[in-house]
């Protein structure tokens, strides 16, 4: 990405700014201009006091020609302070508000993608991290150099050397000349560590998706003693990391030194050629500095150049990936319009076959019906394919190929929010966000009332052990245990109250007791609804009207349980292996 495509595609972020930028331009143009009263009182102080001399003035004359310097000087700098104050709040004004814009689009933005984008290894949560918060800190960093450093910079270096040709057309033309040799040095040096900086990014990438997984896998690393070996892979990053920035400081420190030897090069050259021309009469002595300083207000932008650039190469690498991830068109969820009145429920997969980003190979041309107020359950190995059907029912996935439909309807016509308003969710895993156990419930319907909350947990059978919490539903439902999550995300669904329901191993993460008292909770909901349900538990497989086996990805059987039982195939195997793994023949109930 080139600086100009990167100023077209921040455009749109800038343009509701029009007026801060207006401003800010104005300001600059006044300061530049004020940047340049210092030469010119420079060059009538010199050449005043010169005259002063040589007419042998007393030093009352010359003590009013210092007061008269001291105002214009004084003034000049109150005038100056003021546009730098102006100047500098409407840059920084400018880049915390396209920060806080650049932050909310993306976020509006990734919540529109499809679970396979979240699902890639390109975009793990640390490497999407690091990508939004360096690509947002690179490009606000950008605008606020360009506002407030390069731009007054270099309208002074303009405006400077527009001076220097008027008053000397030889001294502008050396100005002239050492700042394309400085900006040539400058974009050699940028292309150079350019390779640096895409390496430091995909360091930092890896070194932060690294200490998520370390966060987020703490009780496996201890529990297996595995400190050390997270330490080292952290430790190989780190010393990758700094041999990388010592190669980059390296470079740098030596076009920087190249940079300073041609900048002192001009310096010298404006020397000699003004010493030449006082020699020759044809300039004052008060011109020499004139024309020094004029040329330092030329040379100043290009002794901010290394920082700058380095800014800019910054933002230009880490705005790459950043706007790969604001302009993904192709990972927008696909929504289509059809809004029935109600769904009945009755689903359809017909040839249906799905592949994982990854290529994993989920399912191979499944056809199977569920129908309405019917509980259908999923059985199968681990990796046969169940949880996929889920996901491609809820939209989450797109089938690779084949169709799915819902009362008829091909499900890509559906529009996907009234689709997922309309479906429950309950995964092996739910997701607790942060916040009270009301805030948690009420997720399912932010309409809800309290008693609809407090019904809801009823139903869960977690209501005795909220109030039993010091806060009741205002205590943090991270706090809970798994058991007690996984009763809060049902009592979620029970608020949510939809018309089709997916259940993926709803109480794999509760206690017998609890798990009896969930099951008869969702009994009570399953009635006269579509029900889908994935369960290693033998009552609530056999409690199903209809049995879907998968084997690798396949559909192997399809039928009730006492006609699967019968053809003694797959089924049959895997509820022998449930019912033997309870040890039936151990267990002996003991009247109380």
């Amino acid at each position: 990405m080139t600086i100009i495509q990167l100023f077209k595609k921040l455009l749109p972020f800038a343009k509701p700014y029009k007026n801060q930028i207006f401003y800010t331009l104005i300001l600059t143009l006044v300061g530049s201009f004020a940047a340049q009263i210092n030469a010119f009182v420079l060059r009538f102080t010199v050449d005043s006091i010169s005259n002063l001399m040589v007419a042998k003035k007393p030093l009352i004359d010359g003590m009013h020609l210092l007061l008269i310097i001291s105002a214009v000087l004084l003034g000049k700098e109150i005038i100056y302070s003021a546009v730098q104050f102006g100047q500098k709040f409407f840059g920084e004004k400018l880049r915390i508000l396209i920060a806080r814009d650049l932050s909310q689009k993306v976020v509006e933005r990734i919540l529109t993608y499809k679970m396979a984008f979240f699902t890639s290894t390109e975009n793990e949560s640390g490497k999407l991290q690091t990508r939004i918060d360096w690509g947002i800190s690179g490009l606000t960093r950008m605008v606020q150099n360009f506002f407030i450093d390069v731009l007054p910079l270099f309208a002074n270096a303009v405006i400077a050397l527009i001076v220097m040709f008027s008053a000397n057309f030889y001294v502008g033309l050396v100005g002239l000349c050492i700042v394309p040799i400085y900006f040539f040095i400058s974009q050699r040096q940028a292309k150079k560590l350019g390779g640096f900086r895409r390496r430091m990014r995909t360091y930092r990438e890896t070194k932060n998706n690294q200490i998520i997984n370390i966060i987020e896998s703490i009780n496996v690393i201890k529990s297996f003693v595995r400190e050390p070996i997270e330490a080292e892979k952290q430790r190989q990053i780190q010393y990758d990391m700094t041999e990388n920035q010592l190669q980059t400081r390296k470079t740098s420190f030596m076009f920087e030194s190249l940079k300073s030897f041609v900048e002192q090069i001009g310096v010298v050259i404006i020397i000699i050629l003004t010493a030449y021309l006082v020699l020759s009469s044809q300039m004052t002595i008060g011109a020499i500095m004139f024309h020094i300083m004029l040329f330092n207000n030329v040379t100043a932008p290009i002794r901010q150049l290394h920082r700058i650039y380095d800014d800019m190469n910054d933002a230009l690498i880490y705005s790459e990936s950043f706007f790969n991830i604001l302009e993904a068109d192709n990972e927008i969820e696909k929504s289509g319009n059809y809004i029935p009145k109600e769904l009945h429920g009755k689903l359809e997969l017909r040839n249906v076959s799905f592949t994982y980003p990854n290529g994993n190979k989920a399912l191979q041309n499944v056809n199977f019906t569920v129908y309405p107020n019917k509980i259908t359950a999923l059985v199968g190995l681990s990796g046969a394919g169940k949880s996929t059907i889920v996901n491609l029912l809820d939209k989450f996935y797109e089938p690779t190929s084949g169709n799915i439909y819902i009362d008829g309807v091909d499900i890509r016509d559906y529009d996907t929010n009234f689709l997922r308003v309309n479906i429950g969710l309950v995964l092996q895993k739910n997701h607790i966000f942060k916040g009270t156990i009301t805030e948690n419930i009420l997720y399912g319907n932010i309409h809800a009332t309290d008693s609809d909350v407090i019904d809801a947990a009823k139903k869960a059978y977690i209501h005795d052990q909220i109030m039993e919490l010091p806060k009741g539903y205002d205590s943090e439902a991270a706090q809970l245990s798994g058991g007690q999550q996984q009763r809060i995300a049902i009592a979620r669904m029970f608020i949510k109250n939809p018309p089709i329901i997916f259940l993926d191993e709803p109480t794999a993460n509760l206690d017998a007791i609890a798990s009896e008292q969930v099951k008869k909770s969702l009994d009570a909901i399953k009635i006269d609804r579509t029900v889908i349900i994935i369960s290693h538990s033998i009552s609530q497989i056999i409690d199903a009207e209809h049995i879907v086996v998968l084997e690798k990805g396949k559909l192997v059987e399809d039928g009730t349980h006492e006609d699967l039982l019968k053809q003694k195939g797959e089924y049959y195997n895997i509820f022998n292996a449930m019912a033997n793994s309870l040890n039936i023949d151990k267990i002996k109930l003991y009247d109380l």
